[in-house]
């Protein structure tokens, strides 16, 4: 579910266009998948023009070496098509594919001081958990980095969570302070905020693709089951839906939920005094029914990698397009077309 779009663009922009991505440091899981990539098939589906960026250059903000990193693109142009996402009305594309867009970066930084991109929460949090010998300087341009892949197609809709939020606030800030310097360019970016449930890993914290504890939505029936057998539950036989004080036993039962479309209340009151055993065998069967479909696409597509690549091909060529005309207007605007 997401909530109604707030605030209105400052400079006249395509009809409703999302920009929206993930970083390829592995493969996506259930959380991503309700989080954020089910919506987006659904708005792609309703005719919203959807651009997903895979940000390769990303990967390095917060460790020293791009690991696989091939790998992780082409597995997540597989997790997308599987999910839905339709490359020939989606534009699937890679940061490093795109040079106008990153060239955006150098009048963006002029935009901005130090101290703006220093306190930006997401910087600090990345800068806290970073795998880096020392933190280095793509680290605090990664918001103003953020601002020109939104930007460059002049989206119009980002969704985030409310973590997020203070970046695209500093995106509304650059699209205003360039629109105020040099004329009219770029819309303000509205948020749109998603309602999804934050769901836990396998280990009781956030399910992260860096911290081993996730449901990767490539898994087999085999390894999910055994996945969720180690999940942490506790030692109260009676299952109920409680996520502030049975946080790790409601995560499984709203995954379950999820899975099957109904009230987890419901389905923990169905459980009942069956234990954690019936809860976790609940929940690998709604995972494997619900993702079989998925799965099976993806194995389809995994099966010509090349055609895959054909498309990845297709959408940076019209990322880049695009790209070049917006650096254009920006050359124009800024009196640099020599």
């Amino acid at each position: 579910m997401l909530t109604r779009p707030t605030a209105a663009p400052a400079a006249p922009a395509t009809p409703d266009r999302i920009l929206t991505g993930d970083r390829p440091t592995g493969p996506l899981h259930l959380g991503h998948y309700f989080g954020t990539l089910r919506n987006r098939v659904r708005l792609q589906n309703e005719g919203v023009d959807l651009f997903l960026v895979i940000p390769d250059y990303q990967v390095l903000t917060d460790r020293d070496v791009a690991e696989r990193l091939g790998e992780h693109v082409e597995g997540l142009v597989l997790d997308y098509l599987a999910a839905g996402v339709d490359a020939d009305r989606a534009t699937i594309f890679t940061h490093s594919a795109v040079p106008a867009l990153n060239q955006l970066l150098l009048p963006f930084l002029s935009l901005v001081s130090v101290a703006e991109l220093g306190r930006n929460p997401t910087v600090k949090d990345e800068i806290a958990h970073s795998r880096q010998a020392a933190v280095s300087g793509l680290m605090y341009t990664y918001p103003a980095h953020q601002a020109a892949d939104i930007l460059f197609c002049k989206a119009t809709l980002v969704p985030v969570g409310r973590d997020q939020e203070p970046h695209l606030e500093l995106t509304r800030t650059i699209a205003r302070r360039f629109n105020e310097r040099y004329g009219p360019v770029f819309p303000e970016p509205r948020t749109l905020l998603s309602e999804a449930p934050l769901l836990l890993g396998t280990d009781g914290t956030k399910m992260s693709k860096s911290r081993a504890n996730s449901l990767a939505l490539r898994a087999s029936s085999d390894e999910t089951a055994r996945l969720i057998r180690g999940a942490k539950t506790d030692a109260t036989r009676l299952i109920s839906y409680d996520p502030e004080h049975r946080p790790e036993v409601s995560n499984l039962v709203l995954i379950a939920a999820l899975c099957q479309d109904r009230d987890p209340h419901e389905l923990a009151a169905e459980i009942g005094t069956g234990g954690a055993a019936a809860l976790k065998a609940t929940v690998t069967e709604a995972v494997n029914t619900y993702f079989a479909p998925l799965r099976a696409r993806r194995a389809e597509y995994a099966q010509d990698l090349g055609h895959v690549r054909q498309l990845l091909h297709e959408g940076n060529r019209r990322a880049n397009e695009l790209a070049e005309k917006t650096l254009t207007e920006v050359r124009e605007a800024m009196g640099t077309t020599y």
